[in-house]
């Protein structure tokens, strides 16, 4: 690459577009990549959490005089040994909230909220001993009414979660369960749906699910004997853990260093903490490396899941198919504390299409279940879910083809989201034309088979990273940054180093830091690691390429401007006439001490033009009318990801959203008992799909490169969840005749709509 930065459409890349094997890959599939369980020290403690046997009560006693009695038990904790927090807005989550909920969700103070609420945490010589304290707490509890859903939260009378909580953003609220509205917009919606022809109004319905990581969550914490803490933690973000932890605990960020450990995936569900401050209180307390690993059952019952929601939504068109007017309003489960992703549900309801009249409103609602954290594009399935079917729904009154209504009124580079953005170039368009054209579309179904088509959007984010790059003595490079890697990230990062500096990719080494050597990064999410730290990766390394420049000017006896660096040398201009041999990055590394020292550079970025994600799904479906049964025979996810940096990653992000959307649509809810008990705590309940429920996973790579970024990159991570709900439902109606507004759809739910059609 030289050294102005130029990257046009048409620009040839040497690594940017390559399939180099990811740098971690060996020691993960080996076995030797250390995960947040596989950490241990000598006179280590194990801490266990004593969690709530009811989903509503008041807390009117905590005894644990005869559990603190036995012997092995060295110390136990509740929600008194955590300081009172005012409601200071949390920042670097997904999600929302503010440090008191999180404080009261880590312990509860005065009343439980959720069945597995923790109350009181142990630290033991063994598990056993930790276990057998547990059972030794007493707790007088005091149950209340519970609130499982929407519908019960704000009924008139229903039972007030947090007595002091009034509705953010509507005034005069009083005593509600409502915890904020948001409401976007553009023009006059009732004057637009005036002049529609047709309207398509329904109501649709999604249900509590889970990231469904493998890895549960686990912490180690020690405390040094100049009073840091140091955690170990699987985290999506480190600085993010200490941050919170901080908060929670009351200390300086000083007092704590937070090292990341490999990921056994995160999805969203590891941007906060749970565990984590109360592993490092123990340690403080006990002056001893303190262990807690959640169980399966703990991180169902406990850890935060995507939130139901209601999504009503109404469009209107003319008879061309032309969209002239939109409204949704979107009901949206935050659990047992105020944060559900419903700003962004909102935000992207209507956002991949160009309607010149739009009203939405949008209500966050707290309930008697796990507080929700985000998942994969939190929000936006929900809310595609809904639109994306009514927009089939559309289509089939105005005998439309499906893909063409929606190239009739994609957003394209102009057009104004009802949120306020107006996008740049974006590759909408380009992946609805790739969809028509795929052999997958024209493809002839079999009896009880349909095909379904829907759209995706997320609005993605950049936020602030930084990186830095060493050259070895032999012309290396090393990269540091602060973001864990869930999705391949130390490759892209590579990637980035390697076209920059012109030498190979196995010849740079990507780390992930921790929070006191690296600096520092926002967490893994928002689809903005390989487009935000990746830039910062591309910035240092130009720095080290303009020290490379200035070393070689140094050697030549020439001015800076009259060196060039191209494909990895520096070589004089044409400009300049001067006749020297190229130097290469090796060449000069091996003589640093001779022409100013070790060669370093440092990037931090706060950048903006993340450029949104635009996606079309394709899906086959095939239904067992005797048995409600729905199986997906065939699947086609086209996406735009602006530039693919490593193309196997972006297709392996396209295949796993699809298959969590799918999952979503068809198999997966949390399941309560009245009571607000979890009844599928497990993955043997929670039916989530595995390799035998899914056909192979076609993907189609568009690359419309985003002007926000030197190669174009826009991020990719989770534009592809939000598609596959809608896709599957709309290939349920065309299979069956029968349009399903709620999920899952399970043979259960199936068969009956089959047989009540």
């Amino acid at each position: 690459m030289s050294s102005n930065g130029t990257n046009s459409a048409d620009h040839k890349y040497r690594w940017v577009g390559t399939r180099p094997i990811r740098h971690d890959g060996v020691d993960k599939v080996t076995g030797k990549a250390n995960f947040g369980a596989d950490l241990a020290f000598p006179d280590m403690l194990w801490g266990k959490l004593l969690r709530s046997p009811h989903a509503h009560a008041n807390i009117k006693r905590i005894d644990f005089t005869k559990a603190l009695k036995l012997d092995g038990v060295k110390s136990i904790v509740t929600s008194a040994d955590l300081p009172e927090l005012a409601s200071a807005e949390v920042e670097g989550g997904e999600g929302g909230g503010n440090f008191r909920d999180l404080s009261h969700n880590v312990l509860a103070r005065g009343k439980v909220l959720y069945h597995g609420h923790a109350v009181a945490a142990v630290a033991a010589t063994s598990q056993e001993i930790a276990d057998q304290a547990l059972a030794l707490i007493e707790v007088d509890y005091e149950p209340l009414p519970v609130v499982l859903s929407i519908d019960e939260a704000i009924a008139p009378g229903a039972p007030i979660l947090h007595p002091d909580l009034t509705t953010k953003g509507l005034k005069g609220s009083g005593r509600t369960n409502v915890a904020a509205r948001v409401t976007f917009g553009k023009g006059d919606a009732a004057k637009g749906f005036a002049q529609a022809d047709v309207v398509v109004e329904r109501t649709y319905k999604t249900q509590t699910v889970h990231q469904g990581y493998i890895e549960p969550h686990a912490v180690v914490a020690r405390t040094n004997a100049d009073g840091q803490s140091i955690v170990w933690c699987c985290t999506q973000g480190a600085f993010t853990v200490r941050s919170l932890c901080a908060a929670v605990l009351g200390l300086e960020h000083s007092q704590l260093r937070v090292i990341p450990s490999e990921i056994g995936g995160g999805f969203g569900g590891k941007t906060t903490v749970y565990t984590e401050p109360l592993a490092v209180l123990l340690s403080r307390k006990t002056g001893r490396p303190v262990k807690m690993v959640m169980s399966r059952e703990d991180v169902f019952r406990a850890t935060g899941p995507a939130g139901a929601a209601i999504v009503e939504v109404k469009l209107g068109a003319k008879r061309n198919g032309k969209l002239v007017a939109a409204s949704s309003r979107l009901w949206y489960e935050a659990g047992a504390f105020p944060g559900s992703p419903v700003g962004a549900g909102a935000m992207t309801v209507f956002a991949a299409y160009d309607i010149a009249d739009v009203a939405i409103e949008g209500f966050d609602v707290v309930c008697n279940k796990p507080k929700t954290a985000a998942y994969r594009a939190p929000g936006a399935p929900q809310a595609a879910f809904a639109t994306e079917q009514a927009l089939d729904e559309l289509a089939e009154k105005l005998k439309l083809d499906p893909i063409d209504l929606r190239l009739m009124n994609a957003a394209k580079e102009g057009t104004q989201a009802p949120y306020g953005a107006k996008f740049n170039r974006v590759g909408f368009i380009e992946t609805l034309e790739a969809a028509k054209k795929h052999p997958h579309y024209k493809a002839p179904l079999g009896p009880n088979q349909g095909r379904g088509v829907a759209a995706g959007f997320w609005f993605n984010v950049g936020m602030m990273s930084s990186a830095d790059v060493h050259l070895t003595e032999d012309g290396g490079a090393t990269v540091i940054t602060g973001n864990p890697d869930i999705g391949g990230s130390r490759a892209s990062m590579a990637i980035c180093v390697a076209e920059e500096l012109g030498i190979d990719v196995t010849r740079v080494r990507p780390i992930v830091g921790d929070t006191e050597t690296a600096g520092y990064c926002d967490l893994t999410g928002g689809s903005r690691v390989t487009f935000a730290t990746g830039l910062a990766c591309i910035e240092a390394s130009r720095d080290i390429v303009r020290q490379l420049r200035e070393r070689a000017a140094k050697t030549w006896g020439c001015d800076v401007a009259q060196v060039d660096f191209v494909d990895g040398r520096c070589l004089p201009t044409k400009a300049s006439g001067l006749d020297h041999l190229p130097l290469t990055v090796a060449e000069i590394a091996q003589h640093m001490a001779k022409t100013g020292g070790p060669l370093n550079g440092q990037a931090q970025v706060n950048p903006r033009g993340a450029g949104p994600g635009f996606s079309t799904h394709l899906c086959d479906v095939e239904i067992d009318p005797e048995t409600g049964r729905v199986d997906v025979i065939r699947y086609t996810a086209i996406q735009d990801a602006g530039r693919a940096v490593h193309p196997s990653y972006v297709e392996g992000q396209m295949q796993g959203g699809a298959s969590q959307g799918i999952g979503w649509a068809l198999h997966e809810e949390y399941v309560f008992s009245k009571s607000g008990v979890l009844e599928n705590a497990g993955f043997l309940d929670y039916r989530m799909p595995v390799a035998s429920d899914l056909p192979m996973i076609d993907t189609v790579v568009i690359e419309v490169p985003n002007p926000g970024h030197p190669y174009g990159v826009r991020g990719v991570g989770e534009t592809p969840i939000v598609a596959p709900l809608a896709a599957v439902a709309n290939a349920v109606k065309h299979a069956s005749g029968v349009r399903m507004t709620e999920l899952p759809i399970s043979p259960p739910r199936m068969l009956a709509a089959l047989m009540a059609r």
